[in-house]
């Protein structure tokens, strides 16, 4: 009777600590790597990066865009871009012309 007084006296306290490390554990293991753990939080702020970076790439293509047409609507068309547009579609140049062939228009 009296080892097991000791034994539970000693066990019992044993067990919960035991328990009570695996919940903690747990949690920590899931606040880690869980789906809406620390990883991920880090993989979407990098994501959140990315698409800024792209998006304020498109808004600058979108303004250079808005500006040519912008050009080509006035009542005065603009000669320059008109005489660029022309010589791009008909594939003209003049002879006193460097041509520079980046790609496609």
């Amino acid at each position: 009777m009296v080892i097991r007084n000791r034994a539970r006296r000693f066990l019992m306290p044993l067990a919960l600590y035991g328990i009570s490390a695996a919940v903690v554990g747990y949690f920590m293991h899931q606040a880690h790597i869980g789906s809406r753990g620390l990883e991920v939080k880090r993989a979407l702020k990098m994501q959140i990066y990315e698409i800024s970076q792209n998006l304020e790439a498109l808004k600058t293509e979108r303004l250079e865009w808005e500006r040519r047409i912008a050009l080509l609507r006035s009542d005065q068309v603009d000669r320059d871009l008109l005489e660029e547009r022309a010589r791009t579609l008909l594939g003209r140049v003049h002879r006193n012309d460097i041509v520079i062939i980046t790609g496609t228009p």
